[in-house]
This record gives structure tokens, C-alpha cells and sequence, in this order.
């Protein structure tokens, strides 16, 4: 019997693995507008800290979703970009972007009633 000997069971844990976290799909739909400064990060995204920020950059980064360049310059000046394979990773993302804005009003009714503290 054949089973798996990688990580992922399906390619579906495998994609999920790669945008799993709260900022990871904000930070690929941020990147898809162009390529972004770590400040203008920041700004798209206020709540996020600048600690995650920048874990979550360098993990989307070791995927090879994101391409990290410096420019030889003074200051020093970092760019965020996706790469080919993070463009393909938001087309991929776009038909459930749009099942969550189809559903935003159900799904915010519900996230209400399953946390009535933060009301």
C-alpha cells in the first residue's frame, strides 16, 4: 500500500498551508494591487503588527510566494512583489473571494451569534 510520505494529504491541506493565518490572504490581495514597501503594508493594514508583518512576508517568501527585492540604494528601499507562482495562488483565491462577498451578510450574522462577547 502506496500512502503519502509528504506533508499534505491533499492539494487542498497543501494550499491551505501556504495562506493559512489571518493576514496571509490580506497580504496576497494587497500584493496583487502591485508591488508593495513594508510601510505601505503597514498602512493597507493597520491591525497587523509590524512582528507578524514581517513573519508572515518572510514565510510567503521561504514558499516562494512572494519575491522579496532590496534596491541598491540609500536609504535602502525593500520591495514586496508576487511572484508567478503567488499570481497564480490569488486567481486561485478569486472565485472564493467572491463566494465570501456573495455571502458577507450571512457569514457576519453568524460570526455575530458564534461570538456575542465582541458585539
Amino acid at each position: 500500500m502506496g500512502g503519502r510520505t509528504g506533508p499534505y494529504e491533499c492539494g487542498l491541506d497543501a494550499a491551505v498551508d501556504v495562506i493559512s493565518g489571518k493576514w496571509k490572504v490580506l497580504l496576497l490581495w494587497a500584493l496583487d494591487q502591485g508591488p508593495r514597501r513594508f510601510g505601505q503594508l503597514r498602512r493597507e493594514l493597520p491591525r497587523i503588527s509590524e512582528k507578524v508583518l514581517a513573519q508572515q512576508l518572510r514565510e510567503l517568501e521561504a514558499d516562494g510566494i512572494v519575491d522579496r527585492r532590496v534596491f541598491d540604494q540609500v536609504p535602502p528601499r525593500v520591495e514586496y512583489a508576487l511572484t508567478g507562482l503567488g499570481t497564480s495562488l490569488t486567481e486561485a483565491l478569486a472565485p472564493l473571494g467572491a463566494w465570501g462577498r456573495t455571502n458577507m451578510a450571512h457569514l457576519e450574522a453568524a460570526w455575530t451569534q458564534r461570538h456575542p462577547d465582541t458585539g
